[in-house]
């Protein structure tokens, strides 16, 4: 098994964070609902554009 990229790990953290984490541990990521994804992606955008200001 590959390690994960940073991405990965941070979609991963986002979908704990929203209550996911079994969902998608049973159905995986094309399990969730399209709502689930997007907001998902949301977060990973908006933190990514964050990091990117801090630095």
């Amino acid at each position: 098994m590959k390690p994960l990229t940073e991405e990965e790990r941070l979609k991963y953290q986002i979908a704990r964070e929203l209550g996911l984490m079994d969902k998608l541990l049973d159905v995986g990521w094309a399990g969730l609902s399209t709502a689930e994804s997007g907001r998902i992606g949301g977060l990973v955008g908006a933190r990514k554009q964050k990091k990117r200001k801090e630095t």
